[in-house]
């Protein structure tokens, strides 16, 4: 199966699944995450969840580089 069917597989899966998010749900769930983390913390948070999808693909790349 190509890649950008499974892709559209499982987004089709999740969006069954929670339904649409739409400007009113986004903005509930940060005021949540702002009351959780408070807003001096979010720069810190983002950061820290940049850093890790960075390291994600760098992962997922190092592996494609070793089947080579």
């Amino acid at each position: 199966m190509r890649d950008s069917a499974r892709i559209r597989i499982m987004s089709t899966h999740v969006f069954a699944l929670f339904g649409p998010l739409g400007l009113p749900e986004m903005l509930i769930i940060l005021a949540i995450v702002i009351l959780i983390f408070g807003a001096n913390r979010l720069p810190e948070l983002g950061r820290g969840i940049g850093a890790g999808i960075k390291n994600f693909k760098a992962g997922f790349k190092d592996d494609d580089d070793k089947k080579d």
